[in-house]
């Protein structure tokens, strides 16, 4: 009887360490993550300063996301972000897929830059749709030809709360119009498919973060901001309309949200 009450200390002890280990080491799997993987979706810098994780409930927290812009833009980045919580099934952290629970983004400020023809979000969707081609391609070659298949994962939630959007131009010389990014909730990103690539999952929330961008409430605050600091034919309405005509050429019609994104981008420049 006390050997087998033993064995079942030990046991326990055990799994508690093996668990430990898991959660403990899940902060630094989750920064190089981003960290490496981030750059080769979205062709800029991606970074974060730390993340650290709650040995009680296993979310981690990473601080001070950094997304740079594509060659070309003159703003210092295209979205920062002071803390995302991303809860991870530490269970699947071994297995393909991944589990994400969720990801919770608080407060992006977010700028949306236009330069002739294009604007900085469009270039980004650009570079990540042409990542998750890439992996698509490779998925499909044969066993004896391509690697390992590389791990994927499944999104449970993703929930974008409280952020901000910065329109940067350089006709406004310096100024910008600030909106209230509209909240987004996506559900389910890769489950329908055993699970989704990187590439995937960052051009879901790519697309409909473009979408939320060119939201109706956003670009209603952007004609009124510009007709106030002096009107649309003031600060080159012909190389705003070209550029908007331009992004409805440059999403993958194929995905819904980002059509919805690309008229409502043209729309904010047929209000004055």
């Amino acid at each position: 009887m006390k050997k087998l009450l033993v064995a079942a200390v030990v046991l326990v002890v055990v799994v508690a360490a093996a668990l430990f280990f898991t959660i403990s080491n899940l902060g630094p799997l989750v920064k190089k993550a981003v960290n490496t993987v981030g750059p080769q979706v979205t062709k800029t810098d991606v970074s974060v300063a730390d993340v650290s994780v709650s040995i009680f409930s296993g979310e981690a927290k990473i601080k001070e996301f950094f997304l740079g812009n594509p060659k070309g833009f003159k703003t210092p980045q295209a979205m920062k972000v002071g803390s995302v919580a991303v809860d991870i099934d530490e269970k699947s952290i071994t297995k393909n897929p991944i589990v994400i629970n969720k990801i919770e983004i608080l407060a992006p400020e977010i700028t949306y830059e236009k330069i002739s023809g294009t604007d900085n979000f469009q270039q980004l969707l650009k570079n990540v749709q042409s990542s998750a081609k890439s992996e698509k391609k490779a998925a499909k070659k044969p066993a004896a030809e391509g690697d390992k298949a590389g791990k994927k994962i499944v999104i449970n939630n993703v929930i974008v709360k409280d952020g901000k959007v910065n329109l940067a131009m350089g006709m406004l010389g310096g100024k910008e119009i600030t909106a209230p990014l509209p909240d987004i909730h996506l559900k389910d990103i890769g489950k329908e498919k055993d699970g989704a690539t990187p590439a995937e999952a960052f051009e879901k929330i790519f697309a409909s973060l473009y979408d939320s961008i060119s939201a109706d409430s956003v670009t209603q605050i952007f004609n009124d901001g510009l007709k106030q600091l002096g009107g649309l034919k003031d600060l080159g309405a012909s190389e705003l309309k070209a550029g908007a005509d331009s992004a409805k050429g440059a999403v993958d019609s194929a995905t819904k949200s980002v059509e919805s994104a690309a008229e409502g981008i043209k729309g904010l420049f047929k209000k004055e």
